[in-house]
């Protein structure tokens, strides 16, 4: 199945990739520049303006001007938290560890307030949760700080008390982990991320491109690889099948983000078309 790369995603892993740091300290991105930005993945102007209204809208990009005048977007102080948090599953290269324990979910809420009951389900399954019973959702424990500024910021703290723990039985931890996610739906997420992009890494070891083409190529990656680590929980490898492909497309992004990450940056500053 081909992959999918809307507008307003790739507008966000081009913020997150390019849009932050010491280089762009605050100052707005021209709208002239996203779209120029954006047409090098396949994005129309009339695309690129109207996801920017609608990351406008929900307070993730805020309107700005540049040094010379030109209409510009900045991130939101929420939206950089939201891709701060997001580095530290997007790029992490830490073996997850079974004495790390659990984060447990514990949530109640009321019948009359029944729409966040939804919200509650999706985010925490956006997060990486898995279902461990009705109302109860568990994920690993290094994801409890992350957790605690999502409720937090859509204001369902209330609703939900955190635990961190570990699990005693009776079931196998193997076991009851594949109960709690769906391992079959994470792996194929992983194959599918490999038949994308693994051939694009092989090509690039035998035949180096330009700067646009490294932007292009690291930011379809990036866009693909960033819902992952959100799908797929990243547990210890001793709960997991024998031919788990979730290692495999770990190796094949971060070998992507170390060849193509810093070689398209040349592009996005303007600089020309050198190789990469």
């Amino acid at each position: 199945m081909a992959e999918q790369h809307t507008p307003r995603s790739l507008i966000v892993s081009l913020y997150g990739a390019y849009g932050r740091g010491p280089a762009r300290d605050g100052a707005p991105t021209p709208v002239a520049e996203l779209i120029r930005l954006l047409a090098a993945v396949g994005v129309d102007a009339p695309a690129v303006r109207s996801s920017v209204s609608r990351l406008k809208r929900r307070g993730l990009l805020l309107p700005g001007r540049t040094a010379d005048g030109a209409a510009g977007y900045v991130l939101s102080d929420e939206a950089r938290q939201l891709l701060d948090d997001g580095d530290r599953r997007i790029y992490s290269r830490t073996e997850p560890k079974l004495s790390e324990g659990w984060v447990l979910a514990v949530f109640s809420v009321p019948e009359s307030e029944r729409h966040k009951r939804h919200l509650l389900r999706s985010r925490l399954a956006r997060l990486g949760f898995g279902t461990a019973a009705p109302g109860v959702w568990i994920a690993p424990a290094r994801l409890h700080e992350e957790t605690r500024h999502t409720l937090e910021r859509l204001e369902l703290s209330p609703y939900v008390d955190l635990f961190r723990g570990e699990h005693l039985g009776y079931t196998a931890t193997a076991e009851a982990v594949a109960r709690w996610w769906d391992l079959a739906s994470i792996a194929k997420l992983h194959e599918e991320f490999l038949a994308a992009h693994e051939p694009v890494l092989r090509a690039w070891k035998v035949s180096p491109g330009t700067a646009e083409d490294a932007y292009r190529d690291y930011l379809l990656a990036l866009d693909s690889w960033r819902r992952l680590p959100y799908a797929d929980p990243v547990l210890p490898p001793e709960l997991l099948p024998g031919d788990w492909p979730g290692g495999r497309s770990a190796e094949v992004f971060a070998a992507l983000h170390e060849r193509l990450r810093d070689a398209g940056e040349a592009f996005v500053r303007g600089d020309g078309a050198g190789r990469g």
